[in-house]
């Protein structure tokens, strides 16, 4: 019997788990009950309030993450703007601070159990770090975020990378529910299923097969960096003379205030043969900016954090004396605070 989990956490997007849960269902009653479904949490069974007025779901069992099967994860229901507690990004960041993160880590270390995401829930599992590299897609509006993951986001409506399927937006929970019910049941009992919801899959299912499709680069486009969303750097800017030292040259104390909590990292900046070089340090990992670069008196650069989420982060920074302001930021997610102080 295929058994497939939806996991269910505070605040989560009750369409993004309850279309794929009914898609199950009728493929379970045309299929002779070769399939099971349920509602799991990491703690067990109890009561799960969704992102959507707070309306509550029972969860019969705790998360498996060794049982053969599908195991999906949805997204989450918030404000899509701004940074308070009940934003998309901080309910997503409390849920991959469960022990969520850990079990779809086991998962994916199983041969027999396919992750599925719906809309945000890609995203989640990528601030855990758990899809470096690998192929996804989310909300359109989380796409750059998935990118600043380590992710490689393809802008289709489902993504298959052989054990990790994904959809985008929220109605992308039927797609994907009916391309696995394909994929794992055959086509006829994913036809019975349209037919009874009187729904047909929507998009191509994107796949890393077949041809590659060539690029056509658009009149005036150019070389731009994705990472950075800016144009690429000429390498004769970074080293041109700056003097010997720059205002940002020292040892940092730095706090960086995220949408779901604050990060304590010390910095370390100077100036060699004419160009900036930074580290960062935060608990027991050294990191190296990269493209560090000074223009008048704004440093810019790249950092990949791990805490308390997998992100790269655009670092803009000014210096007045022994103090740093500036921002840090990952695609549509709101900026971050960065504030910070001179010990050398």
């Amino acid at each position: 019997m295929l058994t497939v989990q939806i996991v269910l956490f505070e605040g989560f997007d009750l369409l993004d788990a309850m279309a794929p849960y009914e898609v199950f269902s009728a493929a379970s009653l045309h299929a002779d009950r070769a399939l099971s479904v349920r509602f799991v949490t990491a703690e067990g069974p109890r009561s799960v309030a969704s992102g959507m007025n707070g309306l509550k779901i029972e969860a019969s069992a705790g998360l498996n993450p060794r049982l053969a099967g599908i195991i999906l994860v949805p997204g989450a229901a918030g404000d899509a703007d701004g940074d308070g507690p009940d934003s998309v990004p901080a309910i997503l960041g409390r849920a991959m601070n469960t022990e969520i993160t850990d079990f779809m880590r086991q998962a994916f270390e199983q041969k027999d159990i396919v992750v599925a995401t719906v809309c945000g829930g890609s995203l989640m599992l990528a601030m855990g770090g758990l899809l470096e590299g690998r192929r996804a897609v989310t909300h359109r509006l989380g796409m750059e975020v998935l990118g600043a993951t380590g992710a490689v986001p393809v802008p289709a409506r489902v993504v298959d990378d052989g054990n990790l399927v994904t959809g985008g937006g929220v109605t992308s929970g039927l797609d994907v529910a009916l391309y696995l019910v394909e994929r794992e049941l055959g086509p006829r009992i994913a036809h019975e299923v349209e037919r009874l919801f009187e729904y047909e899959r929507r998009g191509t299912v994107w796949k890393e097969t077949g041809l590659e499709p060539r690029r056509h680069p658009l009149p005036g486009s150019d070389d731009r960096n994705p990472a950075t969303d800016s144009a690429p750097i000429d390498r004769m800017e970074l080293a041109n003379p700056i003097g010997p030292a720059s205002a940002f040259d020292g040892l940092w104390d730095t706090t960086i205030a995220t949408p779901i909590g604050k990060m304590e990292v010390k910095l370390s900046i100077r100036t060699s043969n004419g160009s900036i070089q930074g580290q960062a340090v935060q608990g027991d990992e050294t990191v190296a900016f990269i493209d560090p670069v000074l223009r008048a008196d704004k440093l810019t650069w790249l950092l990949p954090i791990t805490k308390p989420m997998r992100l790269n982060l655009k670092f803009e920074a000014t210096v007045d004396g022994n103090f740093m302001t500036g921002t840090a930021k990952a695609g549509i997610l709101p900026a971050s605070a960065l504030a910070g102080t001179r010990r050398i």
